[in-house]
């Protein structure tokens, strides 16, 4: 009996720090570095059921206009009209490795609309809505890397 209720335990304790991984709340911040994987889908391991901390709602990652170094400690816009016009939906920032991610819920409602700004003052948009937050499942593979001079 003794066996059964520390194997119970134990399963009882893994549950609870997986549902507590799902639940984290993250979000990138400008300077930090403690992200990884630069350019790669950050939502294969930032997913229910996944083993990456926390469930990502929008990530991806920036470069310079070389296409293969980061671009640090920028910022992502997300706004209800296009070139960051309209309301401010959410606002990212760029860590210091390039990359950008938040687990913090994000109504996506008929699509928003993204600007990437650097830290000189330079700015792109999508000219399209987006209605997942999945970046690098895009860019980087079937259209451009995100970047930035």
């Amino acid at each position: 009996m003794k066996q059964f209720m520390l194997l119970l335990a134990l399963s009882l304790l893994i549950l609870a720090c997986e549902n507590e991984n799902e639940n984290e709340t993250s979000i990138s911040t400008n300077f930090s570095s403690e992200s990884h994987n630069t350019g790669k889908n950050c939502m294969n391991c930032h997913k229910s059921g996944g083993n990456g901390e926390g469930l990502f709602i929008v990530a991806g990652s920036v470069y310079q206009s070389s296409l293969t170094s980061p671009f640090p400690n920028g910022t992502v816009r997300l706004t209800s009209s296009a070139q960051n016009t309209g309301n401010l939906i959410k606002s990212i920032e760029v860590d210091a490795l390039g990359n950008f991610y938040t687990t913090q819920a994000i109504d996506f409602g008929t699509g928003l609309y993204v600007s990437v700004l650097g830290t000189n003052g330079e700015v792109k948009h999508m000219s399209s809505k987006i209605t997942t937050g999945q970046c690098n499942n895009c860019h980087g593979n079937t259209v451009a890397k995100i970047w930035l001079q």
